[in-house]
């Protein structure tokens, strides 16, 4: 074998197909593997991976980088955590199809639902684009680190079919039921992956009002379905309550069977609805064993709210003295904060009515945490909040208030909203382990005031196969092909998440024992200085996608492969 452009030496594969992890070289050449095995042609450039491990680049399959693609070259935090491939256009948000008058109506589902600065998109957005077609021709022109791909959203698509009454969520006309059909099949045929809606009464407008999409009629679902049947391609990506589990789990299958086409919905453990996903799991393996192409997508850790200063939310936001003072800049609300004056004042205040959500979280004491540094996503109970202050005698809220303020108020505490009900991931072990599950629901790109747990993929990694120690372990192949192969057959997207000659040379280079999160953080980077959170980690020694080195050691080299994905994927032949 002559030069290539890469080969990565000495490295132990973990190679995506669940398969014992092995010695082995990988030779890279026009951004395709040409040899795994004993390599003996020199690379232009060769990477030392003795003592490391090498897997397929992680495919991300719930993002919301849907307007961060438009305006950033890097889709990070995604692509800093090995991610090589992300999906976005989940939970029925987006930008396309639009028409001029309704940009502002975008903005605000796509602030409400998924906390991403109205301020930023505004200014990011370039709105040069109608159809969705017309969208994915601007995201190819952009160039970026790592490959994406997008679904068309059904807000997006109400709204353009329907205008304000879409938004309103009044019932759509047969004619408008119509055209939204055609409009489905159009952006499949145009290189969307799939389509994407939410039913939950949880997600809302930056107004506050229902989405768009919830109480969408069946007979609407069925034409959207049928969208995809004639396009002969995509795929289906639900949100729902599953309140009317019955109803919902019918309807779900119905589309299956209807479209033809593979269906995944987001499923957690809410503390309110504990013993719900295992409801749902019971059904979901039924309709496996009938055959239909129906998964789960479930998260390896806790939906984990980051409460601080900096960000979206934190327990004295509704407490009238801090509504007094919230407009100032950072430093300054912490030096008034810690005037003992104002300090007492604050902590003797009863919230303001009106915040349900906020007031409910702001006295959960058992459920906060301070994170630490690595930070621990799975705390024990007596180490929350509420059980330090017990033992100590204080009042919980000074402890908070000291871990909010400290280190000049960019502190944060974790508040683990959803798969933490028992205090431990063991429910979340065995959804894991679910062969109907898929590893998703990372929200990259998404709530950058209040969530990030777009670092899963490392933490898998970390936590599942190496640091855990309340609980059982996850094995490394397991995993790897989970986040790979798993979730890239999901989305038909055959071409990838496996190192095998023939595929897309996507890669990471691991130091396994080095490999480390570290604590979140706020960032002001996104158009109009808007803030998100950021999370790096260390032991990323080298990440390569489509045969090019996009990160070393954690640093962007400055090459920029990434391209828009359009439609599904061939595996390479044979």
């Amino acid at each position: 074998m002559s030069d290539v452009d890469i080969v990565i030496r000495g490295g132990m594969l973990v190679d995506g197909s669940g398969s014992a992890p092995r010695k082995a070289d990988v030779a890279i050449d026009k951004g395709v593997i040409v040899a795994v095995g004993a390599v003996s042609a020199k690379g232009r450039e060769e990477i030392d991976a003795s003592g490391h491990i090498v897997t397929p680049g992680w495919v991300d399959i719930h993002t919301h980088y849907d307007g961060q693609a438009t305006w950033d070259e890097r889709m990070t935090p995604s692509s800093i955590h090995g991610t090589t491939t992300v999906v976005m256009g989940n939970c029925g948000v987006g930008f396309a199809p639009v028409r001029k008058k309704d940009h502002d109506t975008l903005i605000r589902l796509m602030e409400g639902v998924e906390d991403i600065p109205g301020a930023a998109l505004a200014e990011g957005l370039t709105w040069d684009w109608e159809s969705f077609g017309d969208y994915l021709d601007i995201l190819e022109t952009r160039p970026r680190d790592i490959d994406v791909a997008a679904q068309i959203p059904h807000g997006a698509l109400r709204v353009y079919v329907m205008g304000d009454r879409g938004a309103k969520r009044e019932p759509a006309s047969d004619a408008e039921i119509a055209e939204m059909r055609v409009l489905v099949r159009d952006a499949i045929k145009a290189g969307a992956l799939g389509f994407s809606t939410t039913r939950t009464m949880v997600h809302r407008t930056a107004d506050g009002d229902l989405t768009p999409t919830v109480g969408a009629a069946d007979a609407e679902m069925r034409a959207i379905a049928m969208g995809l049947k004639d396009a002969g391609a995509g795929v289906l990506q639900w949100v729902s309550d599953f309140k009317e589990i019955d109803h919902e789990f019918g309807l779900i299958s119905e589309l299956v069977e209807i479209s033809g086409r593979p269906l995944s919905f987001s499923m957690v453990q809410a503390d309110v609805w504990p013993d719900q996903w295992r409801e749902l799991t019971s059904r979901l393996d039924a309709a496996a064993a009938k055959g239909l192409p129906i998964k789960a997508q479930v998260q390896g850790r806790p939906v984990g709210l980051m409460l601080g200063l900096q960000g979206s939310v934190h327990p004295f936001v509704t407490r009238p003295s801090y509504a007094a003072i919230a407009h100032l800049p950072l430093a300054e609300r912490v030096a008034k904060m810690l005037e003992p004056a104002f300090r007492a004042k604050m902590l003797a205040e009863a919230p303001e009515a009106g915040h349900p959500f906020v007031n409910s979280l702001a006295g959960a004491y058992h459920k906060m945490f301070d994170l630490g540094n690595p930070p621990n996503y799975e705390p024990a109970p007596e180490e929350s909040i509420g059980a330090r202050a017990k033992v100590s005698g204080q009042n919980p809220d000074e402890i908070v208030f000291d871990v909010l303020t400290a280190n000049g108020g960019t502190g944060f505490l974790f508040f683990p909203l959803h798969n933490y009900f028992d205090f431990n991931l063991d429910n979340t072990l065995t959804m894991m382990r679910n062969p109907n599950t898929l590893f998703g629901l990372s929200d990259g790109g998404a709530h950058v005031g209040a969530i990030c747990d777009v670092s899963v993929p490392t933490y898998m990694l970390t936590h599942w196969c190496r640091d855990r120690t309340r609980g059982e372990k996850l094995d490394l192949p397991f995993v790897v092909k989970s986040q790979t192969r798993d979730t890239a057959e999901a989305m038909g997207l055959m071409d990838r998440g496996l190192i095998a000659v023939g595929y897309k040379a996507d890669v990471n280079v691991i130091d396994f024992d080095r490999l480390q999160l570290r604590p979140p953080h706020m960032i002001y980077d996104l158009p109009s200085g808007a803030r998100r959170l950021m999370q790096e980690a260390d032991g990323y020694v080298a990440t390569i996608a489509s045969g090019e080195i996009i990160y070393r050691d954690g640093a962007p080299t400055g090459a920029l492969p990434g391209k828009l994905v359009r439609g599904h994927k061939q595996a390479p032949a044979a």
